[in-house]
């Protein structure tokens, strides 16, 4: 079977949903991390809200990695190849549970930048199927970025 070949639009697509999946992993460690460390009065709430989160977002790239082998490249992945592309900074493991909200706070804004370039890649390419994926998601980013900086009171 021939390979399906990419136009220029199509690359500018891949090449965007391959960062949101990086991303998307980066957070979904960051998350976890938190999950697991998190310490304080607010253990037990932001104990749970984060495993509710790292849980929808590993459902997600799943399906974000999938549309990329859909539209016919390959997933990226290792944990290596994967943090060098994702622009989500790693949050220290003893960092306190007003810290570890504000790091998620940002790194799902980091996220919504790169969602907001892959929808409007998809819309220009015509790809109505990773535009209404990228809605999705950025919905889903954007209650979290809601919900978290309600936790912190802004």
């Amino acid at each position: 079977m021939a390979k399906k070949k990419t136009t220029p639009k199509s690359s500018t697509v891949l090449n965007a949903l391959r960062q949101v999946v990086a991303d998307s992993y980066a957070l979904l460690g960051q998350t976890h991390i938190c999950h697991w460390n998190v310490r304080g009065p607010g253990f037990f709430a932001l104990h749970n809200a984060f495993e509710e989160q790292y849980t929808e977002l590993f459902t997600a790239i799943d399906e974000i990695a999938e549309r990329v082998r859909a539209l016919g490249s390959l997933a990226p992945g290792g944990l290596g190849n994967l943090a060098k592309m994702s622009d989500v900074k790693e949050i220290k493991e003893d960092a306190s549970a007003e810290q570890m909200v504000k790091h998620l706070s940002e790194a799902n804004k980091a996220l919504v930048a790169n969602l907001i370039k892959a929808r409007n890649a998809a819309a220009t390419a015509g790809d109505n199927q990773t535009e209404d994926l990228m809605i999705a998601r950025l919905q889903t980013h954007e209650k979290t970025i809601w919900m978290l900086d309600s936790y912190l009171g802004s």
